[in-house]
């Protein structure tokens, strides 16, 4: 199984047998699989250093409760991304914190009206960014977890159903949601162009 980064998984190792005699082989494969596009995910959630930290103890955890995965249940890469998404509620204050400290920053990057040279691409960039980064921030946790479980991690509908717990109906409905909300209230370029303009 091949998806937007994940490593190369041959079918009959999307639902391994995790409670045999001697895990550590099957987890090393695991790790060699998963790790890298895993780190990836939390990285642009929480930071490099913090990731690192996650994926070491999702994989520990993820030993440590080898015997719960039932792999008629939901493909092992859905099962780890699970574990990591709850420990990654763990940082959600901080997360939260970052992006909206992200968001306040925008108003120093913002220019004055009719000041010229102020305006630049770079600014603009920053700016959509620091707002995007607002409007997550916005989000419950459920929601934030659903938007980027899918648009980070590249899982689809039914993947973010197994790693969160809950039905494929209501990750749709939140999925809908969020896009619905993000159309209305995050902005665009050319709405950042205009806000400049003014």
């Amino acid at each position: 199984m091949t998806e937007s980064g994940a490593g190369e998984v041959p079918a009959e190792r999307d639902r391994p047998v995790l409670g045999g005699p001697d895990p550590m082989i099957e987890f090393g494969r695991l790790f060699d699989a998963y790790a890298a596009p895993l780190h990836r995910y939390l990285a642009r959630r929480v930071g490099s250093d913090v990731a690192h930290d996650l994926v070491s103890e999702t994989f520990l955890v993820a030993l440590n409760q080898r015997h719960g995965y039932d792999p008629r249940r939901a493909v092992v890469r859905s099962w780890l991304y699970g574990i990591a998404t709850n420990l990654l509620r763990r940082h959600v204050r901080q997360e939260v914190r970052r992006l909206r400290a992200t968001a306040r920053a925008v108003g120093w990057a913002d220019p004055e009206p009719g000041h010229e040279g102020r305006v630049t691409d770079r600014v603009d960039a920053a700016a959509l960014a620091a707002r995007l980064a607002g409007a997550l921030a916005e989000l419950s946790e459920g929601d934030r977890d659903v938007l980027l479980l899918t648009s980070w991690a590249g899982f689809d509908s039914t993947e973010v159903a197994d790693a969160l717990g809950i039905p494929v109906g209501t990750v749709r409905s939140r999925l809908h949601r969020v896009r619905t909300w993000l159309r209305a209230n995050a902005p665009t370029h050319s709405t950042v162009e205009e806000e400049d303009r003014d």
